[in-house]
């Protein structure tokens, strides 16, 4: 039996009861430490299934994602971190790779972080075209080189150092169902447009006509979603219309503002 690695698995969580456990079960014989930093308020049993797990819970208030995802990896104490998801599996092609990684990277020695391909299971079927694939993303890296930083909910590692490749696949469970992805597109939509109007930006022509336009034609034609049949359809349309909703949403608000602040009569 393989020995576990001098690695820490960090996760934030929320309400995840109904799927954690198998994101934990992908690295439960990998990692030397799992941390969980779980949301206060959660009481679905998350915290139960994470510890049958063997991994360690904080209960911590909401921060927003990468305030929350930095103190998950802060409280590691390996050398290597790896940010997981609660609907994410480390494939097992993923596991030996990373086992081979690590066994033969000297301590501060090679890249200092390392990417690998996302792939999504949606709808019934794993989809490998369109905007969705290859999702590479830096989720590997050695302690003290990296940090998450970006705009809630889009968080991204800032690196320290250069990025190596990694070839096998991290499977995504993002959506349990399409209102789950419309919801998922009303929450995120509402972040972008908050964020726009805190950072004074307005919305163009462009951003309410051709950009959405834009985001299916790459999505279903030139990055071939085409190939993953009705789900590749759906996906690109779905693109667009989330990328209209988000400018759409930053009018509203702005028009909400204003009327709020418009003199009243009377």
């Amino acid at each position: 039996m393989n020995s576990k690695l001098p690695l820490s698995v960090c996760l934030i969580s929320g309400a995840e009861a109904h799927r954690i456990g198998r994101a934990l079960a992908s690295v439960q014989n990998l990692a030397r430490e799992v941390i969980v930093v779980l949301n206060e308020d959660v009481g679905d049993g998350t915290d139960k299934i994470a510890e049958q797990h063997g991994a360690q819970v904080i209960r911590e208030p909401w921060k927003g994602y990468i305030r929350q995802k930095n103190s998950a990896a802060q409280k590691a104490t390996q050398p290597w971190i790896l940010g997981l998801d609660a609907d994410e599996v480390v494939s097992e092609p993923l596991q030996a790779e990373i086992r081979r990684l690590i066994e033969n990277t000297p301590p501060t020695g090679g890249p200092a972080a390392y990417d690998f391909p996302r792939c999504t299971y949606y709808c019934g079927r794993w989809i490998r075209h369109g905007d969705w694939y290859p999702d590479r993303g830096v989720r590997l890296w050695q302690k003290g080189r990296a940090k998450w930083v970006g705009v809630d909910p889009h968080d991204r590692l800032e690196i320290q150092g250069p990025v190596g490749h990694l070839r096998h696949e991290l499977f995504h469970y993002s959506y349990d169902n399409i209102d789950h992805q419309l919801r998922k597109i009303a929450q995120y939509s509402t972040y972008f447009a908050q964020d726009r109007i805190a950072q004074g930006r307005s919305v163009s022509v462009w951003d309410l006509t051709i950009r959405p336009w834009w985001r299916f034609m790459r999505s279903y034609f030139i990055r071939l979603g085409f190939l993953d049949g009705w789900q590749g359809f759906y996906i690109a349309w779905q693109t667009a219309f989330f990328t209209l909703t988000r400018y759409v949403k930053v009018l509203e608000q702005k028009q909400v503002g204003a009327a709020n602040h418009s003199p009243r009569k009377g």
